[in-house]
This record gives structure tokens, sequence and C-alpha cells, in this order.
């Protein structure tokens, strides 16, 4: 793989990783409010217990990680239609 195609996959993935991280957090977010009928907690706010700020970073991390983890393995398929993504082809997880 040339630079240029190296330069174009890491833009592409910054930019859809980055767009569905928001969406995601977003949803987080919206979930969150209706299964509690609050704003999400501030993890760094000391009335805050200890209980709902971890609950919420638990939350959040694996919506973020599991959208994340998606949407590389889809940008690398997408993209490996007209180029070679780096990387792939070198981990085989069966699902």
């Amino acid at each position: 793989m040339d630079i240029t195609e190296k330069l174009v996959w890491k833009i592409y993935i910054g930019v859809v990783g980055t767009v569905t991280t928001i969406a995601a957090q977003k949803l987080i977010t919206f979930v969150w409010k209706q299964a509690t009928g609050d704003e999400p907690p501030s993890p760094t706010d000391p009335d805050t217990p200890l209980r709902v700020a971890a609950t919420w970073a638990l939350a959040s991390g694996i919506g973020v990680g599991a959208t994340q983890l998606l949407t590389a393995r889809l940008a690398a398929k997408h993209f490996s239609r007209s180029h070679k993504a780096p990387g792939l082809g070198k981990v085989r997880i069966n699902m």
C-alpha cells in the first residue's frame, strides 16, 4: 500500500468514526434520559453517587466502543472494495 492509500484510509476512517461516535453518544444520552428520566450525570460532580457515575461511564463506554468496533469493520469492508485497507485480514473474528 502506498502513502496515498494510507492517507486516504486514515482520513476515511477518521471521518466515519467521528460522525458515528458523535451519533452514538447522542443515542446513549437519549436512552439514558428515557430509562432514568434524568440527564446523564457528570462523573466529576462530587454530589453524583459513585454507583450512578460508574453506571453512566460503563454504559457510555460500551456504547461508544461497540459503535467504533462495528464502524471500523464496516468501513474496512467498504473501503477494501476499491482499496486495500491497512491491517485488513490480519485478525479474523468469526461471528
